[in-house]
């Protein structure tokens, strides 16, 4: 694999053209003309039974990237050792040169807030401040050391503003790389989306970063609705978002470009002719000498303690996800009517992993899954990730006597019963169990 040498004298893969793998355009992607290397999300795959797909293509020599959504690097707290050991087995079991992640918060709450752990289910934004920096560099240290491959750093997609910013995006990005040599994924859709969410000017946010230590580049559609744009990445790729990847390729040849679709899948031949309009961009557009930043702060040292920038986030971050999922008051400063946004944009996300991870649940319920569970999530956040929400929404609906339909109801229960095994059994007081399945019953 070609490699091109960095401002801090590191290696990079030289990746080329990808797409992002899903199960749903597997058999496409195999077939697709042109792809170099492709992305796989990281929790998705179990690193002894890879997806036959993938293992094929590793075979004809294109390149897997793990890329991972659930570390949480810019939140509070330091990352799970459990969830940095399983991206490096990954990372291990696909032969990948590095992996992905994002810079952004996914749970707060907890023992350093003495509140009730809250999970997000989805990326939340990273306020731009020093504290917030602080602990980042410190997380992405961690995160270094304990992963096999260099690691590389998404910035995300955000529908809110933190008050009291201290940093642009741009300054934010090149701290970070001057502090930890961390490369950068940089994902032009997401520049599109802050700029018609926050008015930020994607070319700003360019000339400010260090574009020498961008790993690769993500591409990706969305859509606009009432003043907000969605990051969807389940509509066709913009001409804006087209425009700043031609913007970025005229600074730096990016080593790799990669076209994300989660869902809505079009034909093949469409996201080929995707791709061939990245490829063109990439191809039309000459870099060149990116200026350099100066910032007025010096780095912070290796080994300076974090605490009390931890309990200030800690704070910061559990009382906007409060907020979002839990429906507590919005945080001076922020934009209410944006909140309510991002709080229904979480909850339908949330009711979409549900319906991925329990497909059967839409099944049984049918048209009343999505109404019914939206009533739920604005009662219960969720706490212990998706699989257990399936789970507790399905007891909720159990014990309040529904679905009204008793052949339904009793389908529901069995569905339910076949998946409290013993495990998740033991961790719930038998008494409270019992009750549950003898609503669900009718014998109680």
């Amino acid at each position: 694999m070609k490699t091109h040498v960095t401002a801090q004298g590191t290696t990079l893969p030289v990746l080329g053209t990808g797409i992002g793998w899903r199960p749903e355009i597997a058999e496409a992607v195999e077939r697709m003309p042109g792809i170099d290397w492709v992305e796989v999300v990281a929790e998705n795959i179990c690193p002894g039974h890879l997806p036959e797909p993938v293992v094929r293509l590793r075979e004809r020599g294109v390149t897997v990237v793990p890329h991972g959504v659930s570390l949480g690097l810019g939140g509070a707290e330091r990352p799970d050792a459990g969830k940095l050991t399983a991206l490096a087995e990954r990372a291990e079991a696909l032969g990948a040169p590095l992996v992905t992640e994002h810079i952004a918060f996914v749970r707060a709450g907890g023992k350093r807030t003495a509140s009730t752990p809250l999970e997000a289910g989805h990326l939340l934004p990273v306020p731009r401040t020093w504290d917030a920096l602080d602990v980042l560099c410190e997380n992405v240290r961690i995160a270094q050391d304990a992963l096999p491959v260099p690691l590389a750093l998404e910035n995300i997609a955000a529908l809110v503003a933190w008050p009291g910013e201290e940093l642009t995006e741009g300054q934010f990005l090149t701290e970070l790389v001057q502090r930890t040599g961390v490369r950068l994924l940089i994902d032009v859709a997401n520049l599109h989306t802050n700029h018609v969410n926050r008015g930020e000017d994607p070319a700003k946010a360019l000339a400010e970063l260090p574009v020498e230590a961008i790993a690769y580049v993500h591409v990706a559609g969305g859509f606009e609705r009432d003043g907000v744009w969605h990051d969807s990445h389940a509509h066709p790729v913009p001409q804006p978002v087209l425009d700043i990847l031609a913007d970025l390729a005229s600074r730096v040849a990016p080593p790799g470009v990669l076209l994300e679709r989660d869902e809505h899948f079009p034909e093949p031949a469409e996201l080929e002719r995707e791709l061939d309009a990245i490829r063109e961009t990439v191809r039309a557009n000459r870099p060149s000498q990116p200026r350099p930043t100066e910032l007025s702060r010096p780095a912070a040292p290796t080994g300076a303690s974090t605490e009390a920038a931890r309990d200030r986030l800690a704070l910061a971050q559990t009382a906007l996800l409060s907020a979002l999922v839990a429906g507590t008051p919005a945080p001076e400063g922020f934009d209410r009517r944006r909140l309510a946004v991002q709080s229904r944009a979480l909850t339908a996300k949330r009711a979409d992993v549900v319906a991925k991870v329990a497909p059967e649940l839409p099944v049984i319920l049918g048209d009343a899954y999505r109404p019914a569970f939206f009533a739920y999530a604005q009662r219960r956040p969720m706490t212990n990730g998706y699989r257990h929400d399936a789970l507790d929404f399905t007891e909720h609906l159990l014990a309040d006597g529904k679905p009204e339909d008793p052949d339904v109801r009793r389908e529901l229960t069995d569905w339910w019963l076949d998946r409290v095994g013993p495990k998740p059994m033991a961790q719930r007081p038998v008494a409270r169990l019992a009750r549950r399945v003898r609503l669900a019953l009718g014998r109680g």
